[in-house]
């Protein structure tokens, strides 16, 4: 249903915060004269001052709507974002959008683990964060020092809601989605007049599928070319991340390596060498061997099925008769319950390094994700933040996890109503080519972790090497972390360095 709110902008006023309405009306109604009131866009403006980089900057912080119009310049939904832009007036300076996936997931994650100017403290070690209270802390080495930050909230997520007589369901889908942030992006750089500066596209998991999709869209749709795109847990084509789809031989292959760096960080395997030439070793068997075998499937002699047999156990740590018993398709969710069944434990999907003792140890696949401790540190970290820095007071429910029918109600079709359409792999890879091709001079960073058992580091090279997309447009980047590998804090700091040092390279191809 659509959010209707019978509320006034609300207006703050203190030595460093104060509140501007961005549209100056009542009441605005729809072209059939809905009897839905829409609000006018409200806003929070704080000013504030830091250290990035070594670098000294004064920046305010605009957490607010911004309206997406129908063609009749009509609101149909208010988009929330959180923006970070510096104070010396200059409108080239680049603009970096920023957002998590899900589909349903607010940028809480992002904002407040990785890129926002202040963060949530939680354990590198991949333990519990504890209960509150939580720590925040000044993040002097967030990317803000190059460009300024625009973390942005899909409807159904955080304070966005669909306005009027619009449905929330018109913008939940693949396409939906995807020309909805577009419009967004496009709607923002009209009303802070930045449509010469260097944009910069910034997402995880389902973030990464949107952005490839919202770069299509803004260049077909609004003419705007994208400097570059940084893809966190890339997830393109979900072909090579679905590994609980019976028989799909690519997720056998893909999650080879992310399992193989899991055992290591449990020991189930021989760590005598060195990290990444077991990872890389694994990398050849799981294409070079058991690519091969698994398309054999029953025509593979006993004496290869034995040397496959001998691999998967060398590089993911499972006994041989598991090994046996899965017919050499190691389902990586199920992994996550049998590496470490001996411990009675289970390790996590977004984060291996994670382990929860779950009461059955019977099941073949954990029931909880034993990575997800963090979250009730992050999402209080978000709303003391909200309230205490961006002095956002406001009656609206942020939502967070997302509306909780934003998920059932999902378009994956990505043909129109009465037109032919199979369903298949989502995979928005075509997009990026597309936009590659057509924007030569653009780049992509592409920033995975190591423990990742929900999007593969290996998927990523196996998606990005296809689709007509040239090598030397991708740069890749490992961390020694899971989905979320900012919360591992070495990787947290690499991670903000070298996004930092892409941009800064993007940037200097076209110096003005």
């Amino acid at each position: 249903m659509a959010y209707v709110a019978n509320f006034k902008t609300v207006v703050i006023s203190t030595l460093f915060a104060f509140c501007t309405n961005a549209v100056n009306a009542d009441e605005i109604s729809d072209s059939n004269n809905s009897k839905k009131s829409i609000p006018e866009a409200t806003k929070f403006v704080t000013q504030h001052k830091g250290t990035f980089n070594g670098k000294k900057l004064k920046y305010k912080a605009v957490a607010g709507e911004t309206y997406l119009l129908n063609k009749n310049e009509q609101p149909t939904a208010a988009i929330f974002s959180f923006d970070y832009i510096a104070s010396d007036g200059n409108k080239n300076r680049p603009v970096t959008f920023i957002w998590n996936g899900g589909p349903g997931s607010s940028s809480n994650w992002l904002h407040m683990g990785a890129y926002g100017p202040k963060r949530v403290v939680v354990p590198s070690d991949a333990t519990s964060p504890g209960m509150a209270p939580y720590e925040l802390k000044e993040a002097p080495e967030t990317i803000l020092d190059v460009t300024d930050m625009v973390f942005v909230d899909p409807v159904g997520t955080g304070y966005s809601r669909a306005l009027g007589d619009t449905e929330s369901k018109a913008f939940w889908g693949l396409n939906e989605d995807a020309s909805s942030i577009a419009d967004f992006i496009a709607q923002w750089l009209t009303k802070e007049n930045r449509w010469n500066a260097p944009i910069f596209l910034l997402g995880e998991s389902y973030g990464t599928t949107r952005a490839a999709a919202v770069s299509k869209v803004l260049m077909d749709k609004h003419l705007i070319n994208v400097n570059g795109i940084i893809f966190v847990s890339q997830a393109l084509d979900y072909q090579g991340s679905s590994p609980y789809v019976d028989d799909n031989i690519i997720s056998y292959v893909t999650y080879i390596p992310t399992l193989a760096a899991t055992a290591w960080y449990h020991k189930k395997v021989d760590t005598s060498g060195n990290f990444e030439a077991f990872i890389d070793a694994s990398r050849k068997f799981a294409v070079d061997e058991l690519l091969p075998a698994l398309f054999k499937g029953n025509a593979l002699s006993k004496a290869d099925r034995a040397l496959i047999v001998d691999g998967l156990h060398r590089y993911t740590g499972l006994s041989k008769q598991y090994i046996e018993q899965a017919d050499l398709r190691i389902n990586a969710f199920r992994f996550a319950k049998e590496l470490l069944r001996d411990e009675g434990v289970a390790v996590g999907f977004l984060d291996g390094r994670y382990k929860l003792d779950e009461r059955d140890d019977l099941t073949a696949a954990p029931k909880q994700d034993a990575s997800k401790v963090i979250e009730p540190a992050y999402k209080a970290a978000l709303m003391k933040y909200m309230h205490t820095d961006l002095n956002v007071q406001w009656k609206r429910k942020y939502l967070n996890p997302g509306d909780p029918e934003l998920s059932d109600n999902w378009r994956w079709r990505t043909a129109p109503d009465g037109q032919g359409w199979e369903p298949k792999y989502v995979n928005t890879a075509p997009d990026l080519s597309y936009v590659l091709r057509s924007n030569p001079q653009m780049k992509v960073m592409v920033a995975s972790g190591y423990y990742d058992i929900v999007t593969p580091f290996f998927d990523a090279e196996y998606t990005l090497n296809r689709h007509g997309i040239y090598a030397d447009k991708i740069d890749y980047h490992y961390y020694h972390g899971g989905h979320m590998m900012y919360v591992h804090e070495p990787a947290r700091v690499s991670l903000l360095r070298d996004t930092r040092e892409f941009i800064k390279k993007q940037v200097s191809q076209n110096p003005r």
